[in-house]
């Protein structure tokens, strides 16, 4: 059974998509989308498990079909506690890429009781180092930031397609076909939508990594930016328990480049640590709000 829902936030309404599984006993899996996408960067992950996992996936502010209604100060975590209230989900499994990743993270400091297990693909962490770009990567941001300053949004939006979906040091198109399609769209609706608000960031993590005492999975892409695989190695070691590793031949996005192999990984992990960690059969979400 699958459910579109309409959470009203302050300032906001955020588009949620459920899928309910029949007779399912395995914890909720959140999907948690980069800063360069929406909720559909995890559709091949969204096929692949829906039979086995009931699953959440939804937009934040200023992302896909979700509106912002007020330009107001806002949590990140906080949005996610009103989508998981909404469909009375009380502990889950959070899947989070780039800036999602740092949502499930500061999501598991913050109320640990609520979060099972993280998943972290190439994570962005609140308080982490400023990294040193390479210079491809530096002339690609560089670009980045004179075409939004011309106002050239297409253009912009093409030069972070080489910067995350390709990599750096790629060739310009690496990833073609539906994939850039898709791409395209979703961070052509984020770079034309409105200014949702300031964030009101959750405190630091980077120094209380240690803290999180939960089944972790962590994986990166060997095209990435090199300071992102660096800091996934780093994440491995500071995390208790963490497990994980490269996806080879992806960038910044390999649940979507990669599908099979990062699925394989994805698949494992929640076979393995997370399984029997349910306690029990998740409540059904409310009926459809539009």
């Amino acid at each position: 059974m699958k459910l579109e829902l309409t959470v009203e936030v302050d300032g906001a309404s955020l588009m949620a998509e459920v899928s309910q599984c029949t007779g399912a006993t395995h914890l909720p899996l959140v999907f948690l989308h980069a800063g360069v996408a929406d909720g559909r960067m995890w559709q091949p992950q969204w096929e692949a498990l829906q039979s086995a996992h009931p699953m959440l996936r939804y937009d934040r502010r200023g992302f896909g079909q979700s509106r912002t209604t007020a330009a107001v100060p806002y949590s990140r975590t906080r949005d996610l506690w009103a989508v998981l209230d909404a469909v009375a989900w009380d502990r889950v499994v959070l899947v989070g890429c780039s800036q999602g990743g740092r949502v499930a993270v500061d999501a598991a400091l913050a109320q640990p009781g609520r979060v099972a297990a993280l998943v972290l693909v190439a994570p962005a962490i609140g308080g982490a180092p400023e990294p040193a770009l390479s210079a491809e990567a530096q002339a690609l941001d560089e670009a980045i930031d004179a075409a939004d300053e011309a106002g050239q949004v297409d253009l912009a939006n093409e030069l972070e397609a080489q910067l995350w979906l390709d990599g750096p040091s790629s060739p310009a198109g690496r990833v073609g076909g539906a994939v850039r399609d898709l791409f395209l769209s979703m961070n052509g609706i984020a770079l034309r939508a409105d200014d949702p608000g300031p964030v009101q960031d959750e405190p630091p993590a980077w120094e209380r990594l240690e803290q999180l005492n939960v089944p972790t999975l962590v994986l990166w892409g060997d095209l990435d930016l090199p300071h992102l695989q660096g800091r996934c190695q780093q994440l491995l070691q500071r995390i208790p328990g963490a497990e994980g590793g490269v996806l080879p031949g992806t960038a910044h996005l390999p649940g979507l480049e990669a599908p099979g192999p990062f699925n394989d990984a994805l698949a494992r992990f929640l076979r393995g640590p997370v399984k029997g960690m349910a306690g029990g059969k998740p409540r059904a979400a409310p009926s459809v709000e539009r």
